[in-house]
């Protein structure tokens, strides 16, 4: 499973690259908003950091502006991913961009329809909202579910981005599903090396450490 950052938050981005946890990033307008920088320059910036794609997202509402974005944004880096919304003119920008050797992320997905659209249009990338179909009491994972078995029934080259992860569970639920990508924020990522056993077994260990009173170095 590939690991995607969800944030354009330079620095914890690096963070987590340093550790190897980084095969791409996610961002949206949202995240560019948190950031509080220019939308360009904070692209640019994580796109020499990480090797792997990175999502940026067209704003516009109809299929030409979006190919007008999406020709825009690929100028900023050779690894960027254009983000288009899976609505009907999304899916259109979603064919030209991709005919046009551009990689592309089709997001807000929340039907296993619309996935399969999404496929049929060359998209590089399906990002499925896991939380938010939480949130409204459907099964975020059982939208996971069914687009795998859908893709492999078909040999559908898109991967399966599962996005608005919440929680560690929603990580290794996805793993287990057998989704190809999670894209999750910084502290979710993080948070799936702590167990209240490690902390315990660590605190005996160091006790019983103490009681030897010996150095290693």
């Amino acid at each position: 499973m590939k690991f995607f950052v969800d944030t354009a938050d330079v620095a914890a981005i690096r963070e987590l690259n340093d550790l190897g946890m980084v095969d791409g990033v996610t961002t949206n307008p949202s995240l560019i908003l948190k950031s509080g920088r220019d939308i360009l320059e904070v692209t640019k910036e994580i796109c020499d950091l990480v090797e792997g794609p990175v999502s940026a997202e067209v704003v516009a509402a109809k299929a030409e502006d979006m190919i007008r974005e999406g020709e825009h944004l690929v100028k900023i880096a050779s690894n960027i991913t254009v983000k288009v919304p899976l609505t009907w003119d999304g899916l259109k920008a979603c064919k030209a961009l991709s005919s046009q050797g551009h990689k592309v992320n089709v997001t807000l997905c929340f039907s296993a329809a619309q996935a399969i659209l999404a496929a049929k249009a060359g998209a590089t990338f399906i990002s499925p909202f896991i939380g938010r179909l939480d949130d409204i009491n459907f099964d975020g994972m059982e939208l996971i579910a069914q687009i795998r078995e859908i893709y492999d029934n078909y040999d559908f080259q898109t991967e399966i981005l599962a996005a608005s992860i919440r929680s560690v569970n929603h990580i290794t639920d996805a793993a287990r599903i057998g989704a190809d990508v999670i894209t999750a924020p910084p502290a979710v990522i993080k948070a799936m090396a702590n167990h209240v056993l490690t902390d315990k077994g660590l605190d005996q260990f160091n006790a019983d450490w103490a009681k030897t009173g010996q150095k290693i170095v």
